[in-house]
């Protein structure tokens, strides 16, 4: 006997697709909150070792917990506008993000002999934030607007290269390219993996330089391009983790913990390599602490209920952010740690107006998969 599919006395179908329908938001509630209870253990993780790392060892642990602050405020900020704005939101911290490159001339590199050690990582992180951001927006926005919010991004890569930002013009197309990639991914798990993958890829290659592990050619090849003066610190700060794995030398003192650090002036005296510092300044947990952190990121961006573009877009830039830190001294600056949060919430935020479900036409559509 066939069972009528909207007959009361059936249920049968209607029962079940109520059943599914009714643990989507139980489900999404508590993906949201395991990933929220993640970040904060993760974050409150980072801020306790650097604190107890610095009553041991005399450090200075301001800089981490500015860094941790900056990312927690700009993933609340993130969530927040991310659920009214979805569109307008990231849309508008790209726009913020190049403004600052433009107007703030001491995260643009200069002719100081220095200072584009450091500025310029900052420049670069500024200017791929800034991408993503308006890849984000263009993934969220309609058929129409699209094509213009990539254009933005595309603008963004041009600036880059108009500040002398080689680094910058790198990341920007490597997000661009990512996020073009993005709309013809269907699980997003694989390209999430990939993305960690390559960090501990670009991760991998700084730690083997930084000990010469690498045949002569290839070292002296990288070192032609990082200067012999980055790869100094690199070897100091390494030398440091391996007298100290434990506990470190301190944080915010590999600037005088090391000879060569010492003879830099402030704020240049550092490893310019995030791993390195922290496995210099607090030890083998620092380092693992700084990895959990960017892994709760990318497992934020998985469990998120926002289209896989959107996801998978948010997390190429952090890719590329990532390998900026490793290569430089990116994340010193407290505009790129709170562009980071915020793109990690704009990204893993619910809008207040429902999105179509991946695998629908409606949605195919929007991400560019189906012709309307």
């Amino acid at each position: 006997m066939r069972t009528g599919r909207g007959r009361p006395g059936s249920g049968v179908r209607v029962g079940s697709t109520a059943r599914v329908s009714g643990a989507g938001p139980e489900a999404d509630g508590e993906r949201r909150n395991v990933s929220d209870v993640a970040g904060v253990v993760v974050l409150g993780a980072c801020a306790t070792w650097s604190v107890i790392t610095a009553a041991a060892r005399d450090g200075r642990p301001e800089g981490m917990l500015l860094a941790v602050l900056a990312v927690a405020a700009g993933h609340a900020a993130g969530r927040i506008f991310g659920a009214l704005l979805p569109v307008a939101a990231p849309c508008t911290g790209a726009l913020a993000g190049l403004v600052l490159v433009v107007a703030v001339p001491d995260l643009a590199p200069g002719p100081q002999v220095l200072s584009p050690l450091g500025h310029a990582g900052a420049t670069a992180a500024v200017l791929t934030l800034s991408a993503g951001a308006a890849c984000c927006a263009a993934w969220a926005a309609a058929p129409a607007p699209r094509l213009a919010l990539r254009l933005l991004a595309v603008g963004i890569t041009v600036a880059a290269g108009a500040l002398g930002s080689i680094a910058g013009v790198v990341a920007c197309t490597a997000v661009l390219l990512g996020s073009l990639a993005a709309g013809r991914m269907r699980h997003r798990g694989l390209g999430v993996a990939g993305l960690a993958l390559a960090v501990a890829l670009v991760a991998g290659v700084t730690w083997a330089v930084a000990g010469d592990a690498l045949p002569r050619g290839l070292t002296a090849a990288l070192e032609g391009q990082l200067t012999s003066h980055r790869v100094g610190l690199w070897h100091e700060a390494l030398h440091l983790a391996r007298q100290e794995p434990a506990l470190g030398v301190g944080p915010g003192r590999f600037g005088t913990a090391g000879p060569l650090a010492a003879q830099t002036l402030p704020p240049e005296a550092k490893p310019h390599s995030a791993p390195l510092q922290l496995a210099a300044e607090e030890g083998v947990i620092g380092v693992a602490l700084m990895v959990a952190a960017f892994g709760w990121m990318l497992y934020a961006l998985w469990r998120s209920r926002r289209p896989t573009p959107v996801v998978l877009t948010a997390g190429a830039t952090l890719t590329a952010l990532a390998a900026l830190a490793s290569v430089g001294n990116a994340l010193s600056f407290t505009a790129v740690s709170v562009g980071a949060g915020l793109l990690t919430g704009l990204a893993t935020a619910r809008p207040l107006h429902d999105e179509a479900p991946e695998g629908t036409p409606r949605a195919r559509a929007r991400d560019g998969r189906l012709t309307p």
